[in-house]
């Protein structure tokens, strides 16, 4: 199956949701990136069929769709929260779109038993859902989408509810069920790692608008723009403005450091992205860029600290480091951070990419999950 969305766009009262966008989708895992009220979900109901769009074409295997709703489609959707029937038992919950279509007993017994092994629910196909926890709710109404071999399954935010180690634990499942099945498979996600970690393509949204679509890492490694980039980074990506010329970069506090070579030839007043986890308190080489700041705030997340500073620059700018442990530091603390400039990315006055640095090599999943 091939899913195609031509110039679509969605008009409710005089509010726009979605501005005009063309989006190619195929078989295999697609990813909605975006913040809240990027527009995900709103999508998501037009390729379902929920919904029809004030302009343009939704195709399905280059057949015009855009009119016939989402009882004639074949299609399942998976939501935030978990939606399953309260007095059907487990196996009933996910039996219930194969009863629907009519299947013998039999289909559906054989069916239900392999989804449930699947999603690891066979002990509990006798419970009701109020005697589940929440992560087994949201795998029983996984397993009721998987059940119906639906040609689009649509996942829209299906872990945001759940605790963290529920979450890494259910990604990592369906990351791999994912790359078992034919389907067209679109889950939305606001979250950079979640996009990473299942690959596939990503479309990432923006108020209502499609900023760039592609191969996940591809994306990750060149956004087309400062939007992009804050979007596919979390913190959002660095800005600090910068001066390049004659082979040399220098900021608004007067900090001046050599271009390295993929900024090579790049002249005039840019901003440069660097992504938090590429400022430390130790310099990664010689050509380091080192630069005073306060702290204004020292974020423990688990393994990691987060500092928020304000630079010692010219414009006071402000500054995210993602580091590696714990670091006692406190607020109004004095630290140097340390840039690399060669992690540096360069966008234009009209914050389009001007220059990404070079690719590193493939990482793993493991290290792709600490790449924010």
């Amino acid at each position: 199956m091939t899913l195609s969305l031509e110039s679509i766009s969605k008009q409710v009262g005089a509010q726009t949701h979605l501005y005009p966008m063309s989006l190619s989708l195929n078989p295999g895992l697609n990813v909605l990136l975006g913040p809240t009220l990027a527009g995900k979900t709103s999508l998501m109901r037009l390729m379902a069929g929920l919904d029809t769009p004030t302009s343009g074409r939704v195709l399905v295997n280059g057949q015009d769709v855009t009119g016939v709703g989402v009882q004639k489609r074949s299609v399942a959707f998976v939501y935030q929260q978990f939606v399953n029937y309260p007095s059907f038992t487990v196996f009933e919950n996910i039996a219930s779109p194969l009863r629907i279509a009519g299947l013998a007993s039999a289909v559906i017994q054989e069916k239900v038993q392999a989804v449930a092994a699947l999603m690891h629910l066979e002990p509990f196909l006798k419970r009701l859902p109020a005697e589940l926890s929440g992560g087994q709710q949201q795998r029983v109404a996984i397993a009721r989408a998987l059940v119906k071999e639906a040609d689009l399954l649509l996942f829209d935010e299906p872990l945001v509810n759940l605790d963290y180690k529920l979450r890494e634990e259910l990604r990592a499942e369906m990351r791999e069920i994912f790359a078992r099945r034919s389907a067209v498979v679109v889950y939305s996600t606001t979250e950079p790692s979640e996009a990473l970690t299942l690959g596939g393509q990503v479309a990432v949204l923006g108020e209502g608008r499609l900023l760039q679509s592609g191969r996940t890492l591809e994306v990750y490694h060149h956004p087309d723009s400062v939007r992009v980039g804050q979007v596919f980074s979390d913190p959002p990506i660095n800005l600090l403005d910068a001066r390049l010329e004659s082979g040399r970069g220098r900021l608004a506090g007067g900090e001046s450091f050599a271009l390295p070579p993929h900024m090579a030839g790049l002249s005039g007043a840019y901003q440069l992205g660097v992504r938090a986890n590429h400022a430390g308190l130790r310099p990664e080489g010689p050509d380091d860029l080192p630069l005073g700041a306060q702290v204004n705030v020292a974020e423990l997340s688990g393994s990691e600290t987060y500092l928020h500073t304000r630079l010692g620059t010219g414009d006071g700018a402000h500054l995210v480091a993602q580091l590696s442990g714990i670091h006692p530091v406190t607020p109004g603390q004095q630290v140097t951070l340390h840039l690399n400039p060669r992690r540096m990315f360069a966008f234009d006055a009209a914050g389009a990419l001007a220059a990404a640095p070079p690719r590193p090599p493939a990482p793993t999943v493991q290290t792709i999950q600490g790449a924010l």
